[in-house]
This record gives C-alpha cells, structure tokens and sequence, in this order.
C-alpha cells in the first residue's frame, strides 16, 4: 500500500494510519532526513526478523538502529551517557547523524550488538518525527536492500520494487542518496565510524 503524506504538514489520519500497523507488527518503508528506510515496531521480534529476511542479513550481525522521536529516550534505551556526551548529541539533533551508545535494558535483545550498544537516531524530518511520537516508542531504522541506486529516491519506484515485501509504503517526497554519519559515543572522545551527510566540526 502506497500512502502519500504531506512532508511539511503531515496529515493526522495518515500518521495514525502508518502508527497502527508498525502498533500491530506491520513494516513501513518510509523517509528519513537521508534515505528511505525500512521500518518496525522495535518490540516486534517478528518484524524485526522479517527485515532481516527482507535485508538477507543475520539478525545477530546485523547492528541494526532505531529513530526517537526526541531526546527524552536517551535516558530510556541508554546508559551511562556522560553531560559532555549528552551536550554534544544535543547540539547535532535532529539531524543526518547515527549515535553508537550502550545499551540499556529496555532495548530489545534481537537490536542489541555484540558489544551490547545501540545506534540511536533523531531525524530532522516532520514525517519521521510525528510516526515515532504517535507509536509512543522507537521505530527500526534500516536501509533498503541492495546497493543504493537512484531509483531508491522515488517512492513510487520503492513502492513498485518493494511494496509487496512491506505493508506500507510512505510518499513523503523524493528522498537523499546519502546515508547518515555513525559516531561512536562509547569510548571518551567520540569518532566517526561512518562519514555520511551529517559533518561534525570538533572532531
């Protein structure tokens, strides 16, 4: 199903649309201040393993994220985050950045890494925003199978290659061709593991 959703003003009946079915175990493809990505409910184990199967990746190797709505899940789904480490997320959110922290006991085992951290995001988009605040929780974040090709920009190209694996398709416009930038928060002094769209100055 294709759903078209305005990207400055988001209709209420759409986002409450797409909220239920990730609420009911559903998989969204749906865009992201970057890329278009694929989407769940996080404490869907199933789903979560059926973007796995989508992905044609390990779910244990697969260092999968998940997009907050705000930054008041920090203190839910971290821990040990330091005030030089929280003041320098701040200052980068919303926005094209991927964040590697430790992992509290609320994130699910299946999102966990191996080193038991998880990459948070906070994207600087109106769509992204109003579908994690009306599920109430982190949603998935992950990229679209294969190699990112120009198509993977176009919903309705999405929605034509991919519809038949998801249960919703969002159109919230064209989409970017870049991914975000990965910092690691886990050690003193953050680095990037990933350089996307996102620049950081201090580092």
């Amino acid at each position: 199903m294709l759903v078209s959703i305005h990207p400055q003003n988001p209709q209420e009946r759409s986002i409450k649309q797409v909220a239920d079915c990730l609420k009911n175990g559903g998989i969204v493809i749906y865009p992201t201040d970057t890329v278009y990505g694929l989407g769940c409910d996080i404490f869907h184990p199933k789903a979560v393993e059926r973007i796995c199967r989508i992905k044609g990746i390990d779910p244990e190797k697969a260092n999968l994220s998940f997009i907050c709505s705000d930054l008041s899940d920090l203190s839910i789904y971290t821990k040990s985050i330091t005030t030089p480490q929280y003041r320098f997320i701040k200052q980068y959110i919303p926005g094209p950045f991927t964040f590697i922290l430790p992992a509290s006991k609320e994130v699910p085992k299946i999102l966990k890494s191996k080193k038991n951290t998880i990459g948070l995001r906070i994207p600087d988009h109106t769509i992204t925003h109003a579908i994690a605040a009306a599920v109430g929780h982190p949603i998935l974040s992950s990229s679209l199978p294969g190699d990112m090709v120009e198509e993977y920009t176009d919903p309705e190209w999405i929605h034509s290659k991919f519809g038949k694996l998801v249960d919703i398709v969002v159109d919230g416009g064209i989409g970017g061709m870049k991914y975000s930038t990965i910092i690691d928060m886990t050690e003193e002094q953050p680095h990037i593991v990933r350089q996307g769209v996102g620049v950081v100055e201090c580092l």
